[in-house]
């Protein structure tokens, strides 16, 4: 069973920069596809960035040039750093892995970025 716990997140001022961490286990990290996504209160999960297992990348336009995802296959583990935060950015971030459409998707826990102005 496919586990995945984030870190990283807390608060910080317009214009700074968050790393998180979002550590696999319970399967082969390198055959899945790895995404996070953000949901603010009252609002829907967007997808923010996803990274595949040959590390193609893709992004959500309202993240673009501000944030980057990464993975480390060695370490299990997929990063987002995010830089140059606004406000807008506040919300809960989730760690998604993936095998293809078909697979039934796994989710962490979440963890909250807080951006203040």
């Amino acid at each position: 069973q496919v586990q995945l716990v984030e870190s990283g997140g807390g608060l910080v001022q317009t214009g700074g920069s968050l790393r998180l961490s979002c550590v696999f286990s319970g399967s082969i990290f390198s055959a899945y596809i790895m995404g996070w996504y953000r949901q603010a209160p009252g609002k829907e999960r967007d997808l923010v960035a996803e990274i595949t297992s040959g590390g193609r990348t893709n992004y959500a336009d309202f993240v673009k040039g501000r944030f980057t995802i990464s993975r480390d296959n060695a370490e299990n583990t997929v990063y987002l750093q995010m830089n140059s935060l606004k406000p807008e950015d506040t919300a809960v971030y989730y760690c998604k892995g993936f095998i293809d459409a078909f697979d039934r998707p796994s989710w962490g826990q979440g963890t909250q970025v807080t951006v203040s102005s």
